[in-house]
């Protein structure tokens, strides 16, 4: 098998680098066309940690420091929100092209080296998501972050290198790969550690094995360094908070979905197949650790919002670099040519990625296309961070849905029995069940400026009792220490908080009346009411 041109690969990697790096950033910020709660989410913790707050000590969240570094410490620069996030993507994307190259280069085809290439790139400096859905959102852009050195360590792991080397190189990047997922988020490490063990101890990559482990060793010394312990004991807090929520523990389909449902079964088919044939083709220690990946793949799907399989384009690669040579005819009991089995797997893993993968790619392009007459500052006293706008239907337009079958409505007597049959309620007043569909930005904006209008929002904090509390984002009111950019449950920044805002139509009216009811559990008592409005009731703390 020829080997790929690295000055080819590289020169074609930094193409993609450019034609999607640079639509992004010729567009002078970004817009996003849904997510808009995410996007609040993303920047609170940006802003927390441009101000030298560190997660989980200052702040509760699942999701790791370096999720957020790259672009808090462009914020903390001067940079806008929307520009710190394009570059931040950008510098990623960069820093990965020489690591793709020398992965791909020793251990692919030309062809295969290329594919290999264009899907890191594309992960990286992506748009959305994933999925179908054409609409831009920066929601959840650490998974594509995660995906990307995942694709990257399991590669350099699974398939050895054609000329054997020391294994240093190797074997740094499997570690520094594996520390950005722990730094990023834990489920990727927990999904792919074993079998990345298992795949460069019997692929005879020790050396590589070796100094992968000291490589994760030193990074992790060195974080704890600059961090201290406690850093890694409430980062393992939050984790056993979100792993024992029942608000955001799975944010899709059950695992069984995952598995065997109408829009996953064919992926699945697909991977096992090409467990069966890589045996089969005498590929055992590949079809091993296939196997053994299998498991991760389905995990990961199903903790991320969307359960998008994107995992399928790296089955793909792998299916096509572990093939027999084309001198080797091999034939199963069917009397299939193996090599021509596996490509015709690989292509059938492809197909099944390919609307995602599409998508992915030409975000950037659709970005770079927006009429920004459209849209308008997710913050409107942003300044800088002016730069980060939502469609002005999404901010603007405020939608609620609201029950018609409540318990005072003519339609009482159909409600389905166990659905929404216990609305919220505190201190014997009973909240209508409502939640914001659109508009959050315009609610949250509208809500500060009344508490600034009435001397009641300089220096203060509240506690929302809602999924989100980015209401400090929006003017005068301070961020809750301890609290929890997006709550999975408790009460984190509770001791802090000046009061309690319970809005009358909050975006989970689920997680409103958990909390009220956690609330209600530990005392109330010292609560006193001190403003009420169409859109809230404001407790103080006394």
């Amino acid at each position: 098998m020829s080997r790929p041109n690295p000055v080819v690969l590289t020169a074609f990697l930094l193409g993609i680098l450019g034609l999607l790096g640079g639509a992004a950033l010729l567009k002078g910020g970004l817009y996003v066309g849904k997510h808009e709660g995410d996007t609040l989410h993303l920047m609170q913790i940006v802003f927390r940690m441009a101000d030298g707050q560190l997660p989980h000590l200052d702040f509760m969240t699942p999701i790791g420091a370096l999720a957020f570094w790259p672009i808090a410490r462009l914020v903390e620069a001067g940079l806008g929100m929307g520009m710190a996030i394009l570059w931040s993507q950008v510098i990623m994307a960069t820093l990965f092209v020489p690591i793709t190259v020398w992965v791909a280069s020793s251990r692919l085809g030309p062809n295969v080296a290329l594919l290999f290439g264009a899907f890191v790139m594309v992960l990286l400096l992506a748009l959305v998501h994933g999925e179908a859905q054409r609409s831009v959102s920066i929601s959840m852009h650490y998974n594509r972050l995660a995906w990307a050195a995942a694709f990257v360590v399991i590669l350099a792991a699974i398939v050895p290198p054609v000329h054997p080397r020391s294994g240093l190189v190797d074997g740094i990047i499997i570690g520094l790969m594996m520390v950005i997922m722990v730094m990023i988020k834990v489920t990727y490490f927990a999904a792919f550690a074993l079998p990345v063990v298992v795949a460069l101890f019997l692929s005879e990559q020790r050396r590589a094995l070796a100094w992968a482990l000291l490589t994760g060793a030193a990074a992790a010394l060195a974080i704890t360094a600059f961090v201290g312990v406690e850093y890694w004991l409430a980062y393992l807090g939050d984790l056993a908070t979100v792993a024992g929520s029942e608000i955001r523990a799975a944010p899709g389909e059950p695992l069984g979905a995952i598995l065997g449902a109408p829009a996953y079964i064919g992926g699945s088919l697909v991977a096992v197949a090409g467990v069966i044939l890589l045996r089969q083709a005498r590929v055992e220690t590949g079809g091993l650790v296939l196997l053994l990946l299998l498991p991760g793949f389905f995990y990961v799907t199903f903790q991320n919002f969307g359960n998008d399989p994107q995992w399928l384009m790296l089955v793909a690669v792998l299916l096509l670099a572990m093939r027999p040579g084309s001198d080797k005819v091999l034939r199963n009991g069917f009397g299939w040519p193996l090599r021509e089995a596996l490509g015709v797997t690989a292509a059938m893993a492809l197909a099944l990625s390919a609307p995602s993968f599409f998508n992915l790619a030409y975000s950037p392009l659709r970005h770079l296309k927006l009429d920004t007459a459209e849209y308008t500052p997710l913050l409107p006293r942003g300044g800088v961070h002016a730069d980060l706008q939502s469609t002005k239907l999404r901010v603007d337009r405020v939608y609620t849905r609201v029950a018609l079958d409540g318990p005072d409505s003519m339609l009482a007597s159909f409600g389905a029995p166990g659905v929404d049959s216990d609305p919220a309620s505190f201190r014997g007043e009973t909240f209508e069940q409502c939640s914001v569909e659109l508009g959050l930005p315009t609610v949250m904006d509208t809500i500060v400026r009344d508490l600034e209008k009435a001397g009641l929002a300089e220096g203060k904090s509240l506690f929302a009792a809602d999924i989100f509390s980015s209401h400090w984002l929006f003017g005068e009111l301070e961020p809750l220490q301890g609290g929890a950019p997006w709550y999975y449950g408790g009460l984190p920044g509770w001791d802090d908080a000046d009061y309690l805002l319970i809005p009358l139509c909050p975006v989970v009216p689920d997680v409103r009346a958990r909390i009220l009811t956690v609330i209600e559990e530990q005392g109330a008592e010292g609560l006193v009411e001190i403003r009420r409005t169409p859109l809230y009731v404001l407790y103080s703390k006394g």
